[in-house]
């Protein structure tokens, strides 16, 4: 890593700039003949800056590895593991259905495992967001998607629509959402980003609305009170 970088905390998702005392780094190679060839293991640990935070993360990945120059150099990845935290999920409020976080935090954890499996738990996610958020009546995944076609902004319906006829995953849609279907890992990937994208805009910024148009409500009950105490009195 270089001095000072810029990264994201996946706990309190907040940007921030990394300094050298911010994480640490290590490498061990496998220097004994094998069929694979020479490896070398890199582990990297880093402590948010964020003082409400100050969560580890550790990434481990694998490299192949060479000798020159009379010393191991690392080379290609190969393999990344993400140990702390176990996936890329990311952190949403309580106030987000346990039952649509379940389901997102699974495709996230088995997405580079297996992308087919990933990709069923984000459909069935998806869906769990039309039936909970949008009160869709339920039927096939594709029609709920439909369905809420006229209650959202064109953009975001274009967005859920262009996913939806990707690939496999558009061969999907319309057939039982907890079936297995075959798709790669781009496409795995679009589907979660996708389920992130919508829990923002959907329950954090109506949630983020409810705050300030409540706070507004309690200042103007505050003026309100304060102007009757000041009120002459008969």
């Amino acid at each position: 890593m270089s001095n000072v970088i810029h990264w994201t905390c996946p706990f309190c998702d907040r940007d921030t700039t990394l300094r050298n005392g911010d994480y640490s780094e290590d490498s061990a190679f496998l220097k004994v003949d094998n069929a694979e060839g020479y490896r070398s293991l890199k582990s990297q640990f880093i402590v948010c800056p964020n003082p409400k935070c100050r969560k580890i993360t550790l990434v481990v990945t694998l490299h192949e590895a060479g000798f020159s120059r009379n010393q191991w150099r690392t080379a290609r990845q190969l393999l990344t593991w993400n140990l702390i935290p176990p996936s890329k999920a990311k952190t949403f409020p309580s106030f987000v259905p346990q039952v649509v976080i379940d389901d997102y935090n699974e495709a996230c954890l088995i997405c580079d495992l297996s992308s087919k499996a990933s990709a069923t738990l984000s459909r069935r996610c998806l869906q769990g967001i039309l039936r909970d958020y949008w009160k869709v009546k339920p039927g096939r995944l594709v029609d709920e998607i439909d369905a809420v076609k006229d209650k959202i902004d064109p953009i975001t319906w274009e967005a859920i629509d262009a996913v939806r006829k990707i690939g496999n995953i558009g061969a999907h849609m319309e057939k039982d959402i907890n079936v297995i279907v075959d798709v790669d890992p781009d496409e795995a990937e679009l589907l979660i980003e996708l389920i992130e994208t919508l829990i923002r805009d959907w329950y954090i910024a109506r949630e983020d609305r409810k705050k300030r148009l409540t706070m507004i409500k309690n200042i103007a009950d505050s003026k309100s009170q304060a102007k009757q105490q000041m009120a002459p009195q008969s």
